[in-house]
């Protein structure tokens, strides 16, 4: 997916607040302890691992043990004595029983059982790398965060600056006008000006204040006066410069890419367990059981049987169940072709994201280095007009035009620079190679 700075021209626009984060991997390091998107990913990976050993428990011995104990009130008073005869007791009162058993079962042959633990298996290499995904957006979204900080608050600046010089301007014609070198419709064009751009910064100063909230919303502390991007940027191109190259890394360390294949492989080994329902299954157990028994009545009449030991193989062979089987697999061969489409889309995103990126790159150097020669650009011509219109060669509205389009220039360079920053390690997220270490040289990049 395609990340953006905030667009300039919206304004935007951000004012130093207090806070902790000074540079760039200070907001990372507070992202990692307090970002709750990340927290939620590495808990899914966590109920998702636990599938395996619940899966492997299937195949594993099973134990159970049994005791129960019966008492029977009332009766004609007679029990069984201990050589096996029948005695009255002429009295009534209880018989108690108790059953003791215990049994051990070892599955040998359950395909399904077996199928289901690959599928398992392969959920949990999803739901890794799903969380490797949300680390790697991580440091693209904490990047992003702070760049439009940065960006909001040097266009702030901009906004600021010419803020006061229309505030000049206005001053410089009211001047003229009341020493009768400027017409009346000078001084009003001269503070429409001057109101609308106080109004256009004020409205980047709201836009400061979401810019702040959004950096703040992963961090979980106020942001403080951050670090800037210096002027002199290394602009160079991608290693490798091939946006083919690119693409392939995106296919094959993609970590979204993966998730999904190895969801499209959980799926098949899931058809393998649901088709296996039909198959027999093929169980060691082991059994023992005592019985006892005594009454009130006669004292010393307890009868206590032996202990049994049943050694033996059982075979359970599937017949019909209704169609329950077959529903099964015809739902876990739609839920495979649902996912393997879901992975196909996910291949077809990245490699658009991999040219893009990749494209955006290139032409961002050019692209910076462009707007830094319109600026200086725009910064002559507005002295030349500011001196024209000293000398009456030059109308206001023409100082007026200079010192809008010397706004835009400085808005657009700024946005440009972060932008190719920004770009870079975007390119590098959609190829799954991104990693601290790019924030770490993005952040030697802050003065």
């Amino acid at each position: 997916m395609r990340v953006k700075l905030l667009p300039l021209l919206l304004c935007m626009v951000l004012a130093p607040l207090p806070g902790h984060a000074e540079d760039l991997m200070d907001a990372y390091q507070q992202a990692i302890a307090n970002d709750p998107v990340l927290s939620t990913a590495d808990a899914a990976r966590l109920v998702v691992a636990e599938n395996v050993p619940q899966a492997r428990s299937a195949l594993l011995p099973q134990l159970s043990v049994g005791l129960g104990l019966e008492q029977i009130r009332g009766g004609n008073g007679s029990v069984t004595s201990s050589n096996g005869n029948i005695v009255d007791t002429g009295a009534t009162g209880y018989t108690r029983e108790r059953d003791l058993s215990g049994t051990l079962s070892q599955p040998i042959i359950n395909l399904s059982a077996i199928a289901s633990l690959q599928a398992a298996r392969a959920t949990r290499d999803s739901g890794d790398q799903t969380y490797q995904a949300a680390l790697q957006n991580l440091y693209a979204r904490v990047c992003t965060a702070y760049f439009n900080v940065l960006v909001a608050q040097d266009n702030l600046d901009v906004y600021r600056s010419y803020e006061d010089a229309y505030k000049q301007e206005f001053d410089q014609s009211s001047t003229r006008f009341k020493n009768g070198l400027a017409m009346a419709a000078d001084v009003s064009q001269s503070q429409a000006y001057y109101l609308y751009i106080k109004s256009e910064r004020i409205t980047a100063q709201d836009i400061l204040k979401d810019a702040q909230h959004g950096l703040e919303q992963i961090t979980g502390k106020p942001t403080g006066t951050l670090k800037k991007l210096r002027e002199d940027l290394p602009m160079q191109a991608p290693v490798p410069a091939d946006a083919k190259a690119w693409v392939d890394a995106a296919m094959e360390s993609n970590p979204t890419i993966l998730a999904a294949r190895y969801t499209v492989t959980a799926d098949e080994h899931k058809v393998s367990a649901a088709r296996a329902g039909h198959l027999p299954t093929l169980n060691a157990t082991v059994q023992y059981g005592k019985f006892g028994t005594w009454s009130s009545a006669v004292p010393g009449a307890a009868s206590y049987g032996p202990g049994v030991t049943t050694i033996g193989l059982t075979l359970n062979v599937p017949i019909f169940s209704g169609g329950l089987t077959q529903s099964q697999v015809r739902q876990a061969i739609a839920q495979r072709d649902e996912d393997q489409g879901t992975l196909e889309s996910q291949r077809r995103q990245a490699a658009r994201d991999a040219s893009n990126y990749y494209n955006l790159v290139m032409d961002g150097i050019e692209q910076v280095e462009a707007a830094r020669t319109s600026v200086e650009a725009g910064r002559k011509s507005l002295a030349s007009m500011r001196a024209g219109y000293e000398i009456g060669t030059q109308s206001l509205t023409n100082v007026v035009f200079a010192i809008e389009q010397l706004a835009n220039v400085q808005t657009e360079y700024i946005v440009v620079r972060h932008q190719f920053i920004l770009n870079k390690l975007l390119l590098k997220q959609v190829a799954g190679s991104v990693d601290i270490h790019d924030l770490e040289d993005i952040n030697r990049l802050l003065q």
